[in-house]
């Protein structure tokens, strides 16, 4: 034990309670700031923002337990011994010939240096070379893996939390847009006023609108590909989408308040992206397994997140593209205000939630990327020989901050609207009040029909009766669906941004 440090019966008390009440102490200070945070968002009603914060909380607690598995089961794991050849294959840094020590250590893929001897796996070193073997981990790249999970992490929901907060303030320069269309749709005179819209000379066209032919639709791409670096979405693209929107989903509240709906809808969405699924560990295992000495995975792998982040910067621009060519295709003027029509169509195999997914894979990505950078320059330094060479580091950091900056600032502003140009809308069209009832109503009728049907077959031999009368419930259950029918219209009128399902 002598190689291993000082056990515990061996420590001083009061260095034993210090250590202990620093730890504790952290501990609770983070726990009570989240639940703070979660009484915040609760007292605001920001129920897509408590989801999310609920969702960190889950990845805390995974931590955790795979910290605890980790801390537990080191020395097990130590004393598992394999053939020297075997530990001498896939390393991500090639040992140097003339030290011989290192034969019998240093075998995880991410603690490869010449200056790191781990001298404190002595015992479980001692302990495979009596076999004439190598232990498969020793204890000092067990700890630095644990580190390196607990730090991709943490960066993982930082940059995730960054995102939002950047995206968010991007979207909020579109309110004076939706004030704008709310006080025009208030004005009596220029409602009641019927006038026609020349297509071809509506802004929104002129804007998106390239001509018909195949070397127009390639310029198509070109110019979306473009867009997204510039004003990606500007004053006549929302006036238009929202047009859209309203138009086909919720026709009877023309003062449906479309900017409160997208800031609901991303929150909801924010909750998805912040969590880390088995895909994305099964992403990280996989990238382990291929960093191997000269194989430069690393720098090749940083240009991932940004080719996916352009090519759906650039699909999301051609969709607001498709949108204008089909109405100027077909019509030269149109009665009224220009409406696009929503269709889930225009998105990649007819899905509007695999962008969602791509952009959960690339903030997830670029998080993995940055932590994997710093956590090599924090426990290695600079020069180590996984950081490679200065030509290798500078392009991963200015790519990593590109994708961070554009993804903010473009692609996820860009997302929360076109996403809305499915054929369907989101939950977060209702209000939470709404969403209550909803589901309040659902769950009731569920259950009275549940109920309805075991006493209907136990009354006629287990055979269903279908012009039974009504039961007493099923009569209570419509008098709640009216009176709740009711409430939800009152609201309607109170409340813009409530309308009533279809």
């Amino acid at each position: 034990m002598a190689g291993e440090g000082t056990t515990l019966e061996y420590t001083p008390t009061w260095v034993v309670a210090l250590v202990c009440s620093v730890i504790v102490s952290i501990s609770f200070a983070v726990e009570r700031g989240l639940h703070r945070a979660g009484k915040h968002f609760d007292k605001n009603d920001q129920k897509q923002l408590f989801g999310a914060l609920q969702k960190v909380k889950e990845e805390l607690m995974l931590l955790g337990f795979i910290s605890l598995l980790l801390s537990v089961s080191q020395s097990r794991i130590a004393k598992i011994c394999i053939s020297k050849e075997l530990s001498e294959k896939l390393l991500p840094c090639k040992k140097p010939k003339e030290d011989k020590s290192l034969n019998d250590n240093s075998h995880f893929q991410l603690s490869f240096t010449g200056r790191h001897l781990l001298a404190g796996d002595s015992a479980a070193g001692d302990y495979c070379s009596q076999k004439g073997k190598a232990p498969l981990m020793s204890i000092s790249a067990l700890h630095e893996l644990h580190i390196f999970i607990f730090v991709l992490a943490i960066a993982h929901i930082i940059f995730c939390l960054l995102t939002i907060l950047f995206g968010t303030m991007k979207i909020m320069q579109w309110r004076k847009w939706e004030d704008k269309v709310l006080e025009k749709d208030y004005n009596a005179d220029e409602v009641i006023q019927k006038k026609y819209t020349a297509v071809r000379e509506h802004d929104f066209i002129r804007g998106r609108f390239l001509g018909v032919g195949k070397a127009d639709a390639c310029f198509g791409w070109v110019h979306s590909f473009m867009k997204q670096f510039l004003a990606s979405v500007n004053e006549s693209d929302y006036i238009t989408m929202r047009l859209g929107f309203v138009t086909t989903h919720c026709k009877t509240n023309p003062k449906f308040n479309f900017h409160k709906y997208l800031i609901r809808a991303l929150n909801s969405d924010f909750k998805k992206v912040v969590g880390i699924s088995w895909y994305l560990w099964v992403f990280v295992v996989l990238f382990l397994l291929l960093n191997i000495a000269a194989w430069h995975v690393y720098f090749w792998l940083a240009f991932l997140p940004l080719i996916l982040l352009l090519a759906v910067g650039m699909k999301l621009e051609h969709i607001i593209t498709d949108l204008a060519h089909e109405v100027a295709e077909k019509h030269i003027a149109v009665e009224g205000d220009l409406v696009v029509r929503p269709s889930d169509d225009l998105f990649w195999f007819k899905s509007p939630r695999l962008v969602l997914f791509l952009i959960h894979f690339i903030l997830f990505q670029n998080s993995f990327e940055l932590a994997f950078i710093f956590f090599i320059f924090a426990q290695y330094g600079f020069d180590s020989c996984i950081m490679g060479q200065v030509k290798f580091i500078i392009p991963r950091l200015v790519i990593g901050v590109l994708v961070q900056l554009l993804c903010s600032y473009s692609t996820l502003p860009l997302y929360a609207l076109v996403a809305q140009m499915g054929s369907s809308f989101k939950g977060a069209i209702f209000t939470d009040q709404a969403q209550k009832q909803i589901a309040g109503w659902a769950k009731s009728a569920k259950m009275t029909k549940k109920k309805g049907s075991t006493h209907a077959g136990s009354s006629h031999g287990g055979i269903p009766n279908p012009i039974a009368a009504p039961s007493p419930k099923s009569i209570q259950l419509q008098s709640l669906l009216v009176k709740g029918s009711s409430q939800q219209s009152h609201l309607s009128e109170k409340k813009p941004e409530i309308v009533e399902e279809k």
